[in-house]
């Protein structure tokens, strides 16, 4: 664990915190409407993705509001193009469901509560549903998870909670890059020099104490059939996790490790990697899932509505003394 008052991300991605009671306490009044699709050959250039707000687990924090959404991930998305809606946990199903047909993705972002019974966890698990049925029926629909995230892509998946301790706390690696990297979707555009200092640098920053191990995730039919392991790593106490996956049916991502923190958090008390080839490697990332969502035909019906529930209707707080951020959106 990290000394001193930190956010719920960057302490560990651990488990079993308690699950809090979701509230807004920004003035975010959200108008969900249906979807429009747009023309079959026009690319949507106006790409919204979702970002799931989480519970806050910090007493110092929550006197902002119960929710919170660190501001590393808005910039990491809109540096790439797209903007950014705050999925509020204290809403109807209904009013989920209406949303998920104006977005064009969904981001799981790191964080620690319980990936079984927190609301995090129970919203992420309906926007998952929905998305396997969007894009069974080619409504194209990708979902990204971080650190967290990622760790929750695969109890939805498998069902069950495979989590065992891989402790990679405030360290950076190279990715141990799998046979099916280099024809992943993910980083088959990478420039050749790129994937191969991936390979061989330090640009992945890691913050978590608990992972699933590679032996886990290849003797469980669920994930294999629906991810392939883009990459592995060893961690602080020797075992091998899953550090990258790809669906292979699915616009489904994940990685144990924050591409976010390398342009956005620079808090010197953490490894948080600011090389050139580091700030390449998240700025393709996000470029990638936000292509991804270019893909999807979902919008607002007006302007209007549209705009009442972008993240602009907020204000970030700054909580550099508190926190491992240097800012973050609460609800």
């Amino acid at each position: 664990q990290f000394v001193g008052l930190v956010s719920t991300d960057l302490r560990s991605c651990t488990m079993g915190f308690s699950v809090l009671v979701s509230a807004c306490a920004c003035v975010c009044v959200c108008v969900y409407v249906s979807a429009a699709p747009l023309g079959d050959e026009a690319e949507n250039d106006r790409p919204i993705i979702g970002i799931l707000t989480q519970e806050v687990d910090s007493e110092v924090m929550r006197k902002f509001g119960n929710t919170y959404i660190p501001s590393s991930y808005v910039k990491y998305i809109e540096s790439a193009g797209a903007r950014v809606v705050p999925i509020r946990l204290n809403q109807s199903f209904a009013e989920h469901e209406k949303l998920f047909k104006s977005i064009n993705g969904l981001f799981l972002i790191g964080g620690a509560v319980n990936l079984e019974t927190s609301d995090f966890a129970r919203t992420a698990g309906f926007y998952f549903r929905l998305a396997l049925k969007a894009n069974d029926q080619g409504d194209y629909f990708p979902i990204w998870g971080t650190c967290l995230g990622f760790q929750l892509l695969t109890v939805l998946v498998a069902g069950e909670n495979l989590l065992s301790k891989t402790t990679a706390e405030n360290v950076t690696y190279p990715l141990n890059f799998s046979s099916e990297a280099l024809s992943s979707r993910m980083f088959s555009s990478f420039p050749s020099e790129l994937r191969r200092a991936l390979s061989e640098e330090p640009l992945t920053a890691n913050f978590h104490h608990y992972g699933v191990t590679k032996e886990a995730f290849m003797n469980n039919e669920k994930l294999t059939g629906l991810f392939s392991v883009i990459s592995t790593n060893i961690a602080q106490n020797g075992a091998e996790f899953v550090s990258t996956i790809e669906g292979r049916k699915y616009p489904f991502y994940g990685v144990q490790w924050h591409p976010e923190v390398n342009r956005f958090q620079w808090n010197p008390h953490y490894s948080f990697p600011h090389s050139s080839n580091a700030v390449h490697v998240s700025s393709l990332l996000a470029q990638f899932f936000v292509n991804e969502g270019r893909r999807s035909t979902h919008r607002f019906s007006d302007a209007a509505e549209e705009s009442a529930v972008l993240i602009y209707n907020c204000n970030p707080v700054y909580v550099e003394k508190i926190s491992a951020y240097e800012q973050s959106y609460f609800f």
